[in-house]
Parts: C-alpha cells; sequence; structure tokens
C-alpha cells in the first residue's frame, strides 16, 4: 500500500520543488505515465506481492527504462520521461524491499 501512496507523493514532491510554474500539467502528466502498469494485466496471475516487476512484465524492462531516462532530457517529452523514470525507480526499491533484487 505505501508503495502505491509514493506513486502519487513521489511526483507531488518532483512538481513542487522543480516545475512549480507548470505544476498541475506537470503532475498530471506524471500520475498519467502510471498507466505503464497496464502491462500488469498480461500477468498470471495480474498482482503477485513477491514478485519484481521490473524485468517481468514487457513495459518494465530495463532496455525501455534506457529510453524512459533519455525522454528526460527532450523539452517536449520531459514530464513523461521524468514521470515514467520516478515510476520504475519506485517500482525497483520495491523489489530490492520486497524481494531483496533490484531486476527480476
Amino acid at each position: 500500500m505505501f508503495h502505491i501512496v509514493l506513486h502519487f507523493l513521489a511526483p507531488a514532491l518532483l512538481v513542487g520543488i522543480f516545475f512549480r510554474k507548470n505544476w498541475k500539467y506537470a503532475y498530471f502528466v506524471m500520475i498519467a505515465t502510471m498507466l505503464v502498469d497496464i502491462d500488469h494485466l498480461a500477468a498470471n496471475p495480474i498482482y503477485s506481492p513477491g514478485r519484481c516487476s521490473i524485468g517481468f512484465h514487457p513495459l518494465h524492462q530495463l532496455w525501455l527504462i534506457v529510453f524512459y531516462f533519455v525522454l528526460c532530457f527532450i523539452p517536449k517529452t520531459r514530464f513523461i520521461g521524468v514521470g515514467l523514470s520516478l515510476h520504475m525507480a519506485l517500482d525497483a526499491i520495491d523489489c530490492q524491499v520486497t524481494s531483496g533484487v533490484w531486476v527480476n
């Protein structure tokens, strides 16, 4: 549950610190990037508390995480890149905390 709360609080913190001028738009886009979790629907079971998302789900692959990070440096995709990169970082931390691994 705390992990899910972090997906809302961490973007708010980043927006409050770095993107105050466009905070509403930036926060909306970063929250919208949680749609990346739609790939969990392809798993069986959909939710498994001990499973690490990173490296398991299609949109949580390492090569895509590199792409998400690159999006942070392109002005038109910056909020998307930050949102996706933050999401993956939080998922990796969750993997470490729950399973003791960073990547599946």
